[in-house]
């Protein structure tokens, strides 16, 4: 494998996968997990893409697949979390925005999917319609509701 491509692909991309594993997984060596299955599979596929959008779109997709994957396995439907006592500190991703993203992240699915995607990644609708595979009208919907639940979880609307 080629040394320059790896750390390439590394500065461009392991931010947003661990945020990507982190938000879809909740636990950050998860995230880290992740995020090295993602980068491995993007070197060993040597595809090319027209401009960075698509890339990043691809890398995107292909991080939320890995989680949906992640989350179906065995091992993690099996496991049981330590005792309080012997929880390490675990170092959040997002730190200034903990609270909001902890609500983010007990959402349905397919708000957070969204919700992710739109406010924490900066796509658009239409984007995130074809990242997700679904309609631009279902994805704007599921932005609407999402925002209500998460203004009905944060008490009014501070966030809004």
């Amino acid at each position: 494998m080629d040394e320059e491509r790896a750390e390439a692909l590394v500065d461009r991309y392991a931010d947003l996968l661990v945020r990507i594993g982190y938000t879809w997984l909740g636990d950050a060596d998860d995230a880290k997990d992740i995020c090295q299955t993602v980068l491995i599979k993007l070197l060993e596929d040597p595809r090319e893409f027209p401009d960075r959008g698509q890339e990043r779109a691809w890398v995107v997709r292909l991080g939320i697949n890995a989680c949906k994957n992640w989350r179906k396995s065995a091992w993690f439907r099996r496991r049981v979390p330590l005792d309080e006592g012997l929880a390490l500190a675990v170092e959040n991703p997002e730190p200034e925005d903990g609270g909001l993203l902890a609500q983010v992240m007990a959402l349905p699915t397919k708000y957070r999917e969204a919700i992710f995607l739109r406010y924490y990644e900066g796509y658009e609708v239409r984007e995130i319609a074809k990242i997700l595979g679904r309609s631009p009208a279902l994805v704007s919907t599921h932005l609407k509701r999402g925002k209500e639940k998460l203004r009905t979880m944060l008490g009014g609307t501070e966030y809004a």
